[in-house]
């Protein structure tokens, strides 16, 4: 189906410590992801990027175990309005990072559009941390705990509400890499996810029929939370946390050809697309290659 769909950029490298991955959305821009959509028939406005403040200083953990949170805290307050607004007017967000800290606003933003929203979480790693659990203090690692309202007040009260979502709504896909806390919150709550054991078990298509039934449950929308570090390294080798023995390039085309066939997408993010890293800008054209599929590219 034809859609118009509102670009934002997020030049976001304070959830991390390796710079670069601010350059993410440049990258995707060069490797043709608006020409991409817009031979796809859908109408594609790009609306700049979210500014994004300097700290004085890198890298600095507050008395909480977190790193640059002052203006973590400022960007994604700054996206989620964003977002909310270009959820108003009727267009598909698509938001391109950046490190994933940025899903916090995301999130936020479009999370108050929706009264039951389903999340599916294309990701090596869990984003399951906290303050208290995370070894590194990298906030890149705290989004979904963080959208479940769990964690830091500054961060979980951006939009001025919490929770965002739902453990019962989310699916994580492609993980391989979680910390004890992460396993401990995963049980918890009961979230369903789908290892690197599983896919290879089961089969990407069985994992993605079983993911879509469940974020489709009792939701009104579903949001595409994508980290290109989900991919193998060999794939995507331009990301800032790579962990070897992820999905095939072509696995998460299939993921993305499925979704496309339900149509129930209604917000992505494609984020931690790092050009410092990367071979070629071989990571962007990947992550290019996936939003095409997402929305209807097909190869015949």
């Amino acid at each position: 189906m034809k859609k118009k769909i509102s670009i934002i950029g997020v030049p976001m490298d304070l959830g991390q410590t390796r710079r670069g991955v601010d350059m993410g959305p440049s990258a995707m821009r060069y490797a043709g992801v608006i020409d991409r959509l817009q031979q796809l028939n859908h109408i594609v406005v790009d609306r700049g990027d979210i500014e994004i403040g300097r700290p004085p200083k890198y890298d600095i953990k507050n008395d909480d175990n977190l790193k640059d949170l002052e203006e973590v805290v400022k960007a994604n307050q700054s996206l989620a309005e964003s977002v909310a607004d270009v959820i108003d007017e009727g267009d598909f967000p698509l938001v391109l990072g950046g490190d994933h800290s940025i899903a916090i606003g995301t999130l936020a933003g479009v999370a108050k559009k929706y009264e039951n929203l389903g999340v599916i979480w294309y990701d090596a790693h869990g984003d399951l941390n906290t303050g208290e659990t995370s070894p590194s203090g990298n906030i890149h690692g705290m989004p979904l705990a963080v959208s479940l309202g769990i964690g830091h007040p500054t961060l979980t009260e951006i939009g001025g509400y919490a929770p965002k979502i739902k453990p019962e709504n989310i699916v994580i896909i492609g993980a391989r890499s979680l910390d004890d806390g992460e396993k401990d919150l995963i049980h918890e709550k009961g979230i369903k996810v789908y290892t690197m054991h599983e896919i290879d078990r089961m089969g990407m298509t069985l994992v993605m029929e079983e993911a879509i039934k469940h974020v489709t449950r009792n939701t009104d929308g579903v949001h595409l939370s994508l980290d290109l570090d989900a991919l193998d390294p060999q794939h995507a080798p331009g990301v800032g946390t790579p962990v070897v023995g992820g999905t095939t390039y072509r696995e998460a085309h299939l993921a993305m050809e499925m979704l496309a066939e339900r149509n129930i997408i209604s917000s992505a993010e494609f984020v931690e697309v790092n050009p410092i890293l990367d071979v070629k800008n071989q990571t962007a054209e990947a992550a290019v290659g996936l939003i095409g599929s997402l929305f209807g590219e097909k190869l015949l």
